[in-house]
């Protein structure tokens, strides 16, 4: 039985009503008026200076590739609203960024003390967003400049939210080991939680699963070619094996062409 073509929603039309570049010099003017106020006077100078390498990165290949690779409107909000939060974080140490007080002034109660919380979970938050919100754009790579399908467009990308993941806790350590003292601690943001960074991890790739999982059950509606794709991303691309057997052929073919030059 045939799909339904389905509508193109009115938020996708009002979205593409944008150019890729307007729309990405939009949220960075937005962001960078957002990242200037939280840049007076944060809690901590130099952990902000350490948590905001990240945005340099990204801020520095986001401009580099937006000509010969503009990324998707939703990719760019993606980017735009992880960035955001990671902002904020960084204004407050991550570990004193004060919801309490937030839900307290606007609620009437603390949400540490509702949930039985002992640490800031801020933290927490956004490692798990870092998965949910970064794992898309990076699958829009993946099949762009790589173009792989079906399975590997959704495992590779989960793989690589979970590797970057892993490398920032690493990162995060050696900053620790480096800058010591309150700094470093500071930026290492345990809160005395051992299992911290395995937490952090485990969040994150929590949330590149649920991302994947939703754009798996979007495409699973809306593309007809869905399960083909799936099936021939697990068909034998290059039946002969490498490792010495590929060494083998390439050594072979030059040793051929010196024995006939003799």
């Amino acid at each position: 039985m045939a799909r339904k073509k389905a509508a193109v929603p009115g938020w996708i039309k009002w979205i593409k009503s944008f150019s890729h570049q307007r729309y990405l010099a939009v949220l960075a003017i937005i962001y960078g008026t957002y990242w200037a106020l939280l840049a007076y006077y944060p809690v901590d100078r130099a952990v902000w200076m350490l948590e905001n390498a990240l945005v340099v990165v990204v801020a520095i290949g986001m401009a580099a590739s937006s000509k010969y690779l503009p990324l998707s409107r939703i990719s760019y909000t993606l980017i735009f609203l992880f960035l955001c939060l990671h902002t904020l974080g960084a204004h407050y140490s991550y570990a004193l960024v004060p919801y309490d007080d937030w839900c307290q002034k606007f609620f009437g109660v603390q949400l540490g003390h509702l949930m039985g919380w002992e640490r800031n979970h801020f933290d927490r938050l956004v490692h798990f967003l870092y998965g949910f919100l970064i794992a898309y754009p990076i699958r829009e790579l993946f099949l762009r400049v790589v173009n792989v399908k079906g399975f590997w467009g959704y495992f590779l990308p989960l793989d690589l939210t979970m590797s970057t993941s892993m490398l920032f806790e690493l990162l995060e350590w050696v900053a620790a080991e480096v800058f010591g003292g309150g700094t470093g601690n500071a930026y290492l943001g345990a809160q005395g939680d051992e299992w911290d960074a395995h937490k952090d991890m485990a969040l994150a790739s929590l949330g590149a699963i649920l991302a994947m999982l939703i754009t798996g059950f979007i495409n699973w509606r809306l593309q007809r070619d869905f399960a083909q794709e799936w099936a021939d991303s697990f068909r034998v691309k290059h039946k002969e094996p490498l490792g010495e057997d590929e060494v083998a052929r390439m050594v072979k073919p030059g040793a051929a062409a010196g024995r006939r030059g003799k």
